[in-house]
Formats: C-alpha cells, sequence, structure tokens
C-alpha cells in the first residue's frame, strides 16, 4: 500500500507506524495550520470477515468515544473521513513516547513523577467518567508520556458510552494483566473497571512489575481469586506499608470496595503522599524519557509487480488473509513466496511457515481451511470468487443533498463525528427515502436512541 499525498482535507507528510488494519500517518490541516495524526483503518481487509467487522466497529467506537471528550489528558479527536478505500480519524498528533515503551527501557520513576503521572491519568479518567465514558483498556501502551511531561490517554478503541449498547455487556475485553475480576468473568462493566487498571499501572509504578502476571488462563485465575502481594510485601521493592491499604483498596476483587469515582482515589493518593501532585513530571526524568528510542519504523511497502504467473487477485486475496495476523508485512511475504510457489496450497504452506507466533501461525491457517472449504481456493490464474452486490433500493422519494444535510445534522446528534460517513454510505446505497432512513438507524445502537432517531427522520420535509 503506496502512501497517499492527501486523506480529505489533510496532506501526508509522514509514516508513524502501522498495523493489521491500517497506517497511522503524520499529517497537517491546511485550513487551521494544525499538525495531525490521521488512523486509517483499510476497507479491504474488513469485507467477510468478523475480525474486520469488530475492527471497523472498534475503529468507529473510538471517534465517537474520544470525540465527546475535550481534556487536556486526553488524546483530542478532531474529524472522522472516508477516503475511497480508507476511513480515518483526525486527532491531536503528540509528540512524546508510549508509556509502555519508557516502562520497557527499565526506567524508574521517582515517587512525584509516579504522583504527578497518577494525578494526571485520575484527573483524564474523571473527566471521561463524567461524560458517560468508560476507556476499559487503561494500560502503559494506550498512554503517551509528551514531551512537555504531560500524560494523555489515548486509544478509546473498546471504550463503553453509557447508556448506548456499543458492546455486549458480556463480552470480555481489555489487555488481562490490566483487567479487572469483572472484565474477565464477563460481567457488567462501570468507571471502576479502569479504576482498577489504574491501581495495576501505580502498582507498576512503585513495583516495577504489575501484580498478577502469567497465561491469560493464570492471570484470570489469580486475578479472580488471590489477593496482590502488597508493595511492602515485595522483597525487592524496597516499599513500606504506605501505599498498601491504598492498592488494597484499589485492587479489591469487589467493584463495591473499590474507590468510588477517580477522584476519590486521587484525594487518597494525596493523603497518602503528603502533598500534591506536580502538572508535570521533572525535567531530569524528561531528559531520561527523550533518550528511549521511539519505536522502528516498518519497512516500505512493495511496489514490485506480482509474480507474472500468478493473478492479482488471487495474491491480493493471500495478502488481506494473512494481512489479518501479521499486518501491512503480509504485502512483502506474500511477494516473495509467489515467486517460488506455483500453485495455491503451496504458497499458503509458504506463507504460514513465515509466521513466527504459534498462535497467529494456526489462525492463519484456519482461515485458509475455511476458504478451501467455501471454494474459495484454486490454481495459480485462478481469481477468488467475488460475490455480486446487493442492489441499490428503488422507489420511493429520492435522497435530496438537502435531505442528506438534514438527515447528519439529526444523526450527528446520536453517533457523532461519524455521521457525514454513515449518511454519504446511505445515500449511495438507497436512494430511496424509507431504505435510507432504514440504514441510517442501523448505525444507532441503542434500541431507544433508534426508536428516538427514527421519530426525527420521520418529521423531516419532504421536499
Amino acid at each position: 500500500m503506496s502512501t497517499p499525498e492527501r486523506l480529505g482535507k489533510y496532506r501526508i507528510t509522514d509514516v508513524l507506524g502501522e498495523g493489521a488494519m491500517g497506517v497511522v500517518y503524520k499529517g497537517f490541516d491546511p485550513g487551521i495550520g494544525r499538525v495531525v495524526a490521521l488512523k486509517t483503518i483499510r476497507r479491504h481487509l474488513m469485507s467477510g470477515a468478523d475480525a474486520g467487522s469488530a475492527a471497523l466497529a472498534r475503529f468507529r467506537n473510538e471517534a465517537q468515544a474520544a470525540g465527546r471528550l475535550s481534556h487536556p489528558g486526553i488524546v483530542a479527536v478532531y474529524d472522522f473521513g472516508d477516503e475511497g478505500d480508507v476511513a480515518y480519524i483526525a486527532m491531536e498528533y503528540v509528540e512524546g513516547r508510549a508509556l509502555a515503551r519508557v516502562l520497557g527501557a527499565d526506567l524508574r520513576f521517582a515517587d512525584d513523577d509516579i504522583l504527578s503521572l497518577m494525578g494526571q491519568l485520575l484527573d483524564a479518567l474523571g473527566h471521561a467518567h463524567a461524560n458517560g465514558v468508560w476507556h476499559r483498556d487503561i494500560k502503559p501502551g494506550n498512554l503517551i508520556l509528551a514531551n512537555d511531561g504531560r500524560l494523555k490517554i489515548a486509544d478509546f478503541g473498546i471504550a463503553r458510552i453509557e447508556n448506548a449498547a456499543l458492546t455486549q455487556v458480556t463480552s470480555v475485553v481489555g489487555t488481562p494483566g490490566y483487567m479487572a475480576p469483572e472484565q474477565f468473568l464477563g460481567k457488567g462493566i462501570d468507571r471502576r473497571a479502569d479504576l482498577y487498571a489504574a491501581g495495576v499501572l501505580l502498582y507498576q509504578l512503585l513495583v516495577g512489575r504489575p501484580p498478577f502476571s502469567g497465561t491469560t488462563e493464570s492471570l484470570m485465575y489469580r486475578v479472580v481469586n488471590e489477593p496482590p502481594l502488597l508493595p511492602s510485601q515485595v522483597q525487592d521493592a524496597r516499599r513500606d506499608a504506605s501505599f498498601d491499604a491504598l492498592l488494597a483498596t484499589a485492587l479489591a476483587k469487589d467493584p463495591a470496595q473499590r474507590f468510588e469515582s477517580a477522584a476519590a482515589f486521587k484525594q487518597a493518593l494525596v493523603a497518602v503522599a503528603g502533598r500534591p501532585p506536580q502538572a508535570a513530571v521533572s525535567d531530569d526524568t524528561l531528559v531520561s524519557v527523550m533518550r528511549v528510542p521511539p519505536p522502528p519504523q516498518p519497512p516500505p511497502p512493495s511496489t514490485a509487480s506480482p509474480p507474472g504467473h500468478w493473478d492479482a487477485a488471487v495474491l491480493a486475496r493471500a495478502e488481506t488473509t494473512l494481512a489479518r495476523h501479521v499486518g501491512p508485512l503480509a504485502a512483502v511475504l506474500v511477494r516473495r513466496a509467489a515467486r517460488e510457489c506455483h500453485d495455491l496450497p503451496g504458497l499458503y504452506a509458504k506463507l504460514a511457515e513465515q509466521v513466527t507466533s504459534p498462535a497467529a501461525r494456526e489462525a492463519f491457517t484456519a482461515d485458509v481451511a475455511l476458504h478451501r472449504t467455501a471454494g474459495a481456493t484454486g490454481g495459480a490464474t485462478r481469481p477468488p470468487t467475488v460475490a455480486p452486490a446487493a442492489p441499490a433500493s428503488t422507489g420511493g422519494t429520492p435522497i435530496t443533498e438537502a435531505l442528506a444535510a438534514q438527515c447528519t445534522k439529526v444523526l450527528a446528534r446520536h453517533i457523532g463525528p461519524i455521521a457525514p460517513v454513515v449518511v454519504k454510505r446511505a445515500a449511495a446505497r438507497h436512494p430511496a427515502r424509507a431504505a435510507f432512513f432504514v440504514a441510517l438507524e442501523e448505525a444507532v445502537p441503542d434500541a431507544d436512541a433508534r426508536a428516538a432517531l427514527r421519530a426525527e427522520l420521520e418529521r423531516l420535509p419532504k421536499t
């Protein structure tokens, strides 16, 4: 995938990173002269795949959840757009390091800096919770320590918006080492799951490691059943008992026994420290953080033509399947394997050999087997079968630009900045008013909100 010159109104200036579903670019908004980060998701990797559909749902959820928040401790979301086969979120560009990378470099924070980091985090969480958003995946990898010493929360992809059924209440989501017991058990959660994760981070900053470790299965058992070894009990941590009671509360198995709010957590932290937190970490610490190297840049995408004995559509299908498990490196791996292989089974076998993670290799092999069962494989020059697109709705009152604009305003009150994209897609697929309205309603997950939207749409003038 070549780097585009623009996405919507934004000029692309650099590549910041790549993942399995898309690329994060550095961009520039010429209208107001602002540098932005552009997080993208490639639509061709989502077609017909449950994993892809879930990724798109997370992507939209991130725009909705973070888009309703405005706090210096939360990465701001500016815009949601659609450009060809790529959807994107334009967000605040933050110069700094992910806290996970800093901790991975064995950098230990002084107590004043720990107090500052936790105070900033709890202030930002308090703002999110007050606006009905629970992050549900607080961890060092989703926290950015900016070059000015301020902490920012990023990645609201699995956040839950209060009173909006964006995910199943019983779905298990999060990162195992930072998940609260109720998340492992698939129970209903609220803001106190974020406060538990904040307690895990505090423990890690004080002790040098999280309270529990191990495989996912052992983590689940220990988090649900075992009390954590408190800091004063960890021999190499060299901590007294001053934080023990606070962490016992923050990491309580029962949410009702934890801090009621981020503000209560912060108040208890200040009481233990005996002083308020600084607004930013110290300059000496920032110097050390800046020495931590940024993540390596991904290799540039291959621009070579596909080997002549292969149909480009077949290789594209193989790349799509592999990319779900290894990310953008799939393009390079597929082209290399295609030069050595002359039939599809051999190609997929060669690709499986190059997937280093056993779990990813097993999942990739399962995907390949599923495609073969569905009749999607064939010889080297046979393209995959593509299902025909569903016919567009016909008849009824047509969709005018004025109606689309009105619908965008109405829908934005329910789903936020992704409304223009939803309206654009629905209008292209359903030119009749009734079917168009139904498509818009499907974008609102909550039944009551959907009914309210339907009533608002029906009141719009028919001209």
